[in-house]
């Protein structure tokens, strides 16, 4: 077996189940929702955990806390991509389901990074990185990914990034 097939029956023990807290803790969730019959909690959680199983069986791995956050971090983005449209047509109704499920998914994001924060995690990745240049972005970002996958928008730290290579 190749290293990449983590999902075979004898590989999914407690041990690797619980390889990411964040995991485990959602599960708990659910199951805590469940005994609450909260119904509108647990179809959002059931939507998580719906999604990581999704990676995981396409990616055949079983995902850490930094795979796990990565989806929450997809997740963030659609729902906020979702709740605009939503809003912009009118529909309260979904517009608030969506809000709902993007505010429960936060619940599971560390703390997000203030903006002064952000550039400062900015200015410290273009020195260590020695960026000098807009070519150099992508190694920035690289360098930031990991600090900042779920704790900012990638899209604003992407523009920072190239606002302050291109100054």
């Amino acid at each position: 077996m190749t290293s990449t097939s983590n999902l075979t029956p004898s590989n999914l023990s407690a041990s690797n189940l619980s390889a990411s807290p964040l995991k485990a803790q959602i599960q708990e969730d659910v199951k805590t929702a469940m005994r609450a019959r909260d119904q509108r909690r647990l179809t959002a959680l059931r939507l998580i955990t719906a999604a990581i199983k999704q990676i995981e069986v396409d990616t055949r791995v079983v995902l850490d806390d930094a795979g796990v956050l990565a989806v929450l971090d997809k997740m963030v983005k659609q729902r906020r991509d979702s709740l605009q449209q939503y809003e912009s047509a009118g529909r309260d109704d979904l517009a608030a389901q969506e809000k709902f499920e993007l505010d429960l998914i936060a619940v599971y994001l560390p703390e997000a990074l203030s903006d002064d924060e952000v550039v400062a995690l900015i200015e410290q990745a273009i020195v260590d990185t020695g960026a000098s240049s807009i070519r150099d972005m992508g190694m920035v970002m690289n360098h930031l990914r990991a600090q900042v996958q779920g704790r900012a928008d990638m899209k604003a730290v992407s523009n920072a990034v190239k606002a302050q290579l291109g100054a």
